[in-house]
């Protein structure tokens, strides 16, 4: 009797444990192993386009001119500037081989770091190795990449030779971009440079329009033109025209340019070129930590 009594408690446990439980009591006893929902929020980054990369505007600057590409708020970015001051036109291929193309000799370095002071607005300093510095600030006005028609941004410079100790200069202008095909951004920028002649004889101001655009070659490669006249004022020797070929690579964009000057500040370029003949090599190299 004891095992036969034994054997139906065994029986009913096996079947209490095949049958399944009724809906209501399995939703009031949550299993332990099932995981509590979790909402996920968007990424800090995701919320400001601003650091999203803008595949037909990678950089702050064309050559020497500015872009119109924003610095999201609280980040910063830095840029190196190398004008060798060779001629690339002098003597014959095996004079210019010989240096490396003006590796060799003399050059114009220049230090840059700007910064994102809120959205749409950027501060920065310029300093080159003739010991010209620039202190720069520039704010947004129009964004294509928010709707705009175009890009505009309205930008004042200071600068001042000897560590910004003599022969000031003060750059007013408009910066304003147009993406054009999904290929490329064109630059037209009416800027005017105040004290721009170092002598004070004759003209001491100059009115210039930078031009220039940026074509994009394949996913990260671009060509590049840009071009300074003086269209009035002051205007010493020739304008500056550079013509580069740039790689980006994550947050770096390294190029190599060539141009008829070493003009790398708003108040360098109303000084204007060397000659139109006259071609050196150069390179600017950049970093964005965002």
């Amino acid at each position: 009797m004891k095992s036969t009594a034994m054997r139906n408690r065994l029986c009913i446990v096996i079947l209490a444990g095949l049958i399944p439980a009724p809906a209501a009591a399995q939703s009031s006893a949550p299993s332990s192993a099932q995981a509590p929902a979790v909402t996920t929020q968007p990424a800090a980054g995701q919320s400001d386009p601003d650091l999203l990369v803008d595949v037909l505007q990678p950089d702050f600057n064309l050559a020497a001119l500015p872009t119109t590409l924003r610095v999201p708020a609280g980040k910063w970015a830095f840029r190196v500037t190398h004008r060798f001051t060779r001629n690339l036109g002098d003597g014959d291929f095996g004079d210019a081989a010989s240096s490396l193309f003006g590796l060799d000799g003399g050059s114009q370095a220049g230090l840059e770091v700007r910064w994102g002071v809120r959205p749409g607005t950027q501060v920065g300093i310029h300093r080159t190795s003739d010991r010209s510095i620039q202190l720069f600030a520039q704010q947004n006005i129009l964004n294509e990449r928010s709707g705009g028609p175009l890009g505009l941004d309205a930008i004042a410079t200071f600068e001042g030779e000897d560590n910004l100790s003599e022969r000031y200069k003060t750059a007013l202008g408009l910066v304003a971009s147009k993406a054009v095909g999904g290929q490329a951004t064109l630059y037209a920028q009416p800027l005017g440079v105040l004290n721009s002649n170092p002598f004070e004889v004759g003209d001491v101001h100059t009115l210039m329009i930078g031009l220039g655009g940026r074509f994009r070659l394949r996913r990260t490669m671009y060509l590049l033109a840009e071009y300074t006249p003086r269209v009035a004022g002051y205007t010493p020797f020739a304008d500056q025209i550079t013509f580069g070929f740039e790689s980006r690579a994550g947050g770096h964009l390294f190029q190599i340019n060539v141009g008829n000057g070493f003009a790398t500040t708003l108040g360098q370029l109303a000084g204007g070129g060397v000659e139109y003949d006259q071609w050196f090599l150069g390179f600017n190299l950049s970093r964005k930590f965002f």
